[in-house]
């Protein structure tokens, strides 16, 4: 029994051993941790004419908004700086040219009065035209500065009325432009068209879609979501990957995104020491329709062209994102190459990382900007400490493995003789 307690303690071990050299370090800053801002939050609601239809919970659409609004208010955490725009609010005609630039700052980002905020939103009648794309744009403006987290909420109950300023396009715009402002929608008892529009939007930027049905509901989420805000989060940075290798960023550990076109090679550097391991992953959103069979690639090479490792995912069918990853430890050379670098230190070999993609797009779909690609890149002690699960054995050969087994089965030769013993005292006695 003792035996076999300490073999499981062994096992155990040893699969704690392996989770643990498994687990990605966490990602860093490329050039150190930043002051953390306070997050902003804009909230876009619609208060065009369809606002007045009563079909949320026996109240207009627009009373249901404004009771949201107020609850929401009553329970931003101090932290967040808040602010409200509208779309639609003020003009009543049927001029198209004016209607679609309806849209205003009523309350502007930053430290909440939620008495002044609650009166600004009390004065809000349904009025007129629904201009989305316009709004998220101006939006974008309010939130503009600083790196603190951003994100919109676009409360609405119906799409665009002024295309050909396509909202998606607009959200995708924004996103290309590297702020990490992301976008979450809701949409007030939509149909199918507005449906997508909404969901279009929110995918561009990497944020969602919620649809609503109750007043409950939409209060709940507003809150959910602003509460979000100010969780705590890591921007990538924004960069900018080459066409050739010798031309490519030079990267340090940390949070990248980056856009790439259809069927596009992008690449980067990192620089690796000797007894050093690089581990990466790379990740390409799907933001829009795309056509089934694709792929994603995630090759290191040296900065001659050896391929030196790779990672490669496909996937036929709807997806929104597409990941995959790779690990290269170099070798510790040891003191007799000390010289190589400077000061006496080990030189440091450039790795040169490629990112592709097999994706395609059907002839009504835009292709630019290109999908947005979000790169993880982390350098980390290679294997070597008595700790680790390489150094251990399973990472340098299988000799341990060997003995593992060898172990496990003396064990359950000397366990199966004492069992037959025992039974056999038991039947003599």
């Amino acid at each position: 029994m003792i035996t076999r307690k300490r073999l499981a303690a062994r096992a155990c071990g040893l699969l704690a051993a392996l989770a643990v050299g498994l687990l990605p370090a966490s990602a860093t800053a490329a050039d150190g941790p930043a002051a953390k801002e306070a997050p902003k939050v804009d909230l876009v609601l619609d208060v065009s004419g369809s606002m007045r239809a009563n079909d949320i919970d026996g109240q207009s659409r627009m009373a249901a908004a404004k009771q949201a609004f107020n609850e929401v208010i009553d329970a931003v955490p101090d932290e967040v700086r808040l602010g409200i725009r509208t779309l639609g609010a003020d003009y009543p005609g049927d001029d198209r040219a004016l209607g679609c630039k309806d849209t205003k700052q009523l309350y502007p980002v930053g430290t909440l009065n939620r008495t002044e905020a609650k009166t600004a939103v009390a004065t809000l009648a349904p009025t007129g035209w629904t201009p989305i794309g316009p709004a998220l744009l101006g939006a974008a403006q309010d939130l503009e500065g600083g790196n603190a987290t951003k994100r919109i909420v676009l409360i609405t109950d119906g799409e665009d009325t002024c295309a050909p300023l396509d909202p998606c396009e607009v959200a995708r715009d924004i996103a290309a432009k590297g702020i990490h402002l992301v976008i979450d929608t809701l949409g007030l008892v939509p149909d199918a068209k507005t449906r997508a529009q909404l969901t279009c939007i929110a995918e561009a930027t990497g944020g969602t879609y919620t649809s609503v049905q109750h007043k409950a509901e939409l209060s709940g989420r507003v809150r959910q979501l602003v509460d979000r805000a100010a969780d705590p989060v890591v921007n990538p940075v924004a960069t900018e990957g080459a066409k050739q290798c010798a031309n490519a960023p030079q990267l340090k550990p940390g949070l990248y995104s980056d856009r790439e076109s259809f069927g596009e090679h992008r690449w980067y550097r990192v620089d690796v020491l000797p007894g050093q391991e690089l581990r990466a992953s790379v990740s390409i959103g799907a933001d829009r329709a795309v056509n089934n069979d694709y792929g994603v690639l995630l090759r290191a090479t040296t900065v001659h062209g050896r391929e030196i490792v790779r990672g490669s995912e496909a996937g036929d069918g709807r997806t929104d994102v597409l990941s995959t990853g790779l690990r290269y430890p170099k070798a510790d050379l040891g003191d007799s190459d000390d010289a190589d670098g400077k000061d006496g230190k080990p030189a440091a070999e450039t790795v040169c990382l490629q990112v592709s993609n097999s994706f395609s797009a059907p002839a009504s779909v835009k292709t630019t900007p290109g999908m947005p690609v979000e790169l993880t890149i982390d350098v980390v002690d290679g294997p070597g400490g008595s700790s680790d699960v390489a150094a251990f054995g399973l990472g340098r050969g299988w000799w341990t493995l060997g003995v593992l087994v060898l172990a496990g089965l003396l064990a359950g030769l000397v366990w199966g003789w004492i069992s037959r013993w025992r039974i056999s005292v038991w039947r003599t006695n």
